[in-house]
């Protein structure tokens, strides 16, 4: 039994029965591919039994080591890139408090997680620095290779500074890394400083490794629970794989539809959210479905928005105009918290209509107004809803997009599991900054600049 829902009712103008049923026998076929491993990137597919397949052993040793952490340190800062930490961020900050790290640390709190690696902006690593200076900190670096730039930078800073800080023996004990099983230069410094060390399992790409101690370290760190996470991803896993028809798997539905649209000149996605806490879970998707689909010049551009606040800069350019967008829209039923809106006996701002009310309600109202508007001016509309948010529903919707962006891209007729276009920028980048072998390519990119 799943909790989440798909809903395309609001794209019933472009999106009919008839094309969705349409899709049955090629949805048949693409699932066949991907349970059994016959499709495009076939070698990536290990995502797809993943939630099944973690072990109990795994799950107490990642816990043991996010209480080391909890005891030791203030912050964790997390060094990676892209899917490397994206998922974990998407989770924490869906999850988290938001003014956590402007609360009093006291023992039964979880450290404040904080982020590195994921740019090159040399400002935010001097602030970094000056922050680790004041606070008992732990590190947490996410690579395959260890090699990546973004990362392998920024962990050589933070290594010299918390080697110098705590000593290289307790430094040790505080880098915690996750990286390829055999070979890479974080695999050998692991081996060689003796840090706690993970597998980032080979048969699964960056973009589909929450469900790993990529994802899965963080989270916990964070003081969140990792096997309620793992049990919603098993639901959704179980549900999708149990059900083949289109009306019974939601996965297959979203698919389907945002392909139906597509195919009708809707070339641009919104994933649009309502809570604020949502917005690392847009930037995930975004890079989620960007790398799987963006290919061979075709793909839906996936770009995200936070309402109600992106209404006032983005919302008259979604109400009219170019019609080539449409939006998913995640719908979360209820809050966690109960703030109500009071009465104000000069009611200056004209709002005692409200009085009583609690804010949600007032969020939910703009919610379907906007859905409406949007429908009304040309926008399609598809909802992802789900009753509140918690590890279970997120660990469910995470496995839903997952799987979702799979079909979509056999859809598509792109293999989903690659991203050769990602290697273009470090190529020039290397050659600009000399690094040795590229010395020809050098001296062409500079007679352009």
């Amino acid at each position: 039994m799943t909790n989440l829902r798909v809903n395309i009712t609001k794209a019933k103008e472009f999106v009919t029965r008839e094309e969705i049923d349409s899709f049955q026998s090629g949805l048949t076929s693409h699932r066949k591919s991907l349970y059994n491993k016959t499709g495009n990137g076939n070698d990536f597919l290990g995502w797809v039994s993943l939630p099944g397949s973690i072990n109990k052993e795994l799950l107490s040793r990642l816990e043991s080591d996010a209480d080391k952490m909890w005891r030791t340190s203030d912050v964790v800062v997390v060094c990676g890139i892209g899917g490397s930490y994206l998922g974990a961020r998407a989770v924490i900050d869906a999850l988290g408090n938001p003014f956590l790290p402007f609360l009093p640390k006291t023992s039964q709190a979880a450290p404040a997680i904080i982020y590195a690696g994921h740019h090159l902006d040399e400002d935010y690593t001097a602030r970094l620095l000056n922050l680790l200076n004041a606070v008992n900190y732990s590190i947490i670096v996410i690579s395959k290779s260890g090699t990546t730039t973004e990362p392998a930078v920024a962990f050589r800073v933070l290594k010299k500074h918390i080697e110098k800080k705590y000593g290289t023996a307790e430094a040790s004990k505080r880098i915690f890394a996750i990286t390829d099983a055999s070979k890479g230069a974080l695999k050998n410094l692991a081996s060689a400083q003796g840090y706690s060390s993970y597998v980032i399992p080979d048969d699964v790409g960056g973009r589909y490794s929450v469900l790993t101690p990529v994802g899965l370290l963080p989270i916990a760190a964070a003081g969140f629970n990792i096997r309620m996470l793992v049990k919603g991803a098993l639901a959704m896993e179980t549900h999708l794989r149990d059900h083949d028809k289109i009306g019974d798997n939601p996965a297959a539905q979203y698919a389907i539809a945002r392909n139906i649209l597509y195919r009708k000149g809707k070339t641009i996605e919104l994933l649009a959210g309502y809570n604020p806490s949502l917005g690392y879970l847009i930037e995930w998707w975004k890079q989620l479905y960007g790398e799987s689909e963006g290919k061979e010049l075709q793909g839906i551009f996936p770009a995200g928005v936070g309402f109600t606040t992106d209404l006032h800069s983005m919302g008259q350019y979604i109400q009219e105009g170019l019609r080539n967008i449409f939006e998913t829209v995640i719908t979360i039923e209820k809050t966690s918290s109960i703030v109500k809106i009071p009465a104000d006996p000069s009611d200056l701002d004209g709002l005692n209509f409200l009085s009583g009310k609690r804010i949600n309600e007032v969020n939910k109202m703009a919610q379907l107004g906007t859905m409406l508007a949007h429908v009304d001016g040309g926008v399609p509309n598809l909802e992802i809803s789900l009753p509140e948010l918690n590890e279970h529903n997120v660990g469910e919707l995470i496995y839903f997009f997952e799987m979702a962006c799979a079909l979509s891209g056999y859809i598509l007729g792109v293999n989903p599991f690659d991203q050769p276009g990602v290697e273009a920028y470090k190529r020039n980048m290397f050659a600009l900054l000399n690094k040795p072998g590229f010395e020809k390519e050098s001296e062409e990119l500079r007679k352009r600049l």
